[in-house]
C-alpha cells in the first residue's frame, strides 16, 4: 500500500463528500428511506457513498471494498480491507444535530491502521497521516491545500475523576451500569465515530460500547485513536477488537486511553 497516496485520497474524498453531504444537509427537505435492518438511509449517505466507492476503486482497484450502503459488499471476506461509512450518525443527520461524520480506513490483517473522520458539520477533520500518526486538521479545509495539522494524543487520565463519553442515540441502562463502576469527573455526548476521536485528543478518558455496531461504525475512529495512543478492546475480555469478521458485526467495546484502569464487564 502507498499510504501517502492514501493519505491524499481519504482527506481528498472525504471533503468531497463532506460537501455533497452538506448541500444535502442544507435544502429545505429530503427523503428518508428504511433499509432491510429498519434503519434510515437519506439521498446524503446514497450520494457519499457512489462518490468514495468510485474514488478509492479507482486508486486501488486491487484491495477490497467494504462499504455500508452495498449490502453485497458484506458478503466478500478478507484480512485487508478498504470500509467505509459514508455517513455515519444518519439519526443526527434527520434530527439536524452536527454529531455526524464520514468514515474511510483501511484495515491491515485485521487491524485498522490508517483512517479519516470528517464532521462537515462541525468542521473537524482528523485522520491517520502516511506515518500512522494521528492528526487533527484545522484551518479552511480546502481540498487542494492542507491545513495546519496538528498532532494529537491521548490524556494521561485520573483514574479518580475520568472524562467519559456515551452514544447520544444509543445509551441504555447497561452502558450507564458499566459506566456507574468508575470514578466519573464528566460526562460527554456525542453521536457517530466522533467520540473516538474525543479521546484521541484527550477531551475525553473512555468510551464504552454495550450495544450493537458494524465494522464500518468503528474502523476509521478505531485507526484515528491507534495513531493517538489509544486502544480498543472487546468488552468482555479485553482483547484487541478486530476486524474482518463474518457479517462484519462487532462484539461490544471500550475505547479508552491506555492509562485508565479498566474495569470487568
Amino acid at each position: 500500500m502507498d499510504y501517502n497516496n492514501l493519505e491524499e485520497t481519504m482527506r481528498r474524498l472525504a471533503l468531497a463528500a463532506g460537501d455533497v453531504i452538506m448541500d444535502i444537509y442544507g435544502s429545505d427537505d429530503f427523503d428518508v428511506k428504511s433499509k432491510s435492518d429498519n434503519s434510515p438511509v437519506t439521498a446524503a449517505d446514497e450520494a457519499a457513498d457512489a462518490l468514495i466507492s468510485a474514488g478509492l476503486r479507482a486508486e486501488f482497484p486491487d484491495v477490497m471494498l467494504v462499504t455500508e450502503e452495498q449490502a453485497d459488499s458484506h458478503m466478500k471476506t478478507g484480512a485487508t480491507f478498504l470500509i467505509v461509512d459514508p455517513l455515519d450518525g444518519t439519526k443526527e443527520f434527520i434530527n439536524r444535530r452536527g454529531d455526524f461524520t464520514v468514515n474511510i480506513a483501511l484495515v491491515e490483517d485485521g487491524v485498522p491502521t490508517r483512517g479519516v473522520v470528517y464532521a462537515p458539520a462541525k468542521k473537524r477533520m482528523f485522520y491517520t497521516r502516511a506515518d500512522g500518526q494521528t492528526i487533527e486538521e484545522t484551518g479552511p479545509l480546502h481540498p487542494d491545500v492542507v491545513g495546519q495539522q496538528n498532532i494529537i494524543a491521548v490524556s494521561q487520565p485520573d483514574n479518580k475523576a475520568l472524562y467519559v463519553v456515551a452514544s447520544k442515540s444509543h445509551r441504555d441502562q447497561a452502558t450507564d451500569d458499566y459506566i456507574n463502576k468508575y470514578k466519573v469527573r464528566d460526562m460527554k455526548s456525542a453521536g457517530s465515530s466522533l467520540k473516538f476521536c474525543l479521546i484521541a485528543t484527550g477531551e475525553a478518558d473512555i468510551y464504552p460500547r454495550v450495544g450493537r455496531t458494524m465494522e464500518w461504525d468503528t474502523a476509521a475512529g478505531h485507526a484515528v485513536l491507534t495513531g493517538a495512543g489509544g486502544r480498543v478492546v472487546r468488552f468482555d475480555n479485553h482483547e484487541e477488537l478486530k476486524y474482518g469478521k463474518e457479517g462484519y458485526a462487532n462484539p461490544f467495546f471500550i475505547a479508552y486511553s491506555p492509562d485508565v484502569e479498566l474495569k470487568d464487564a
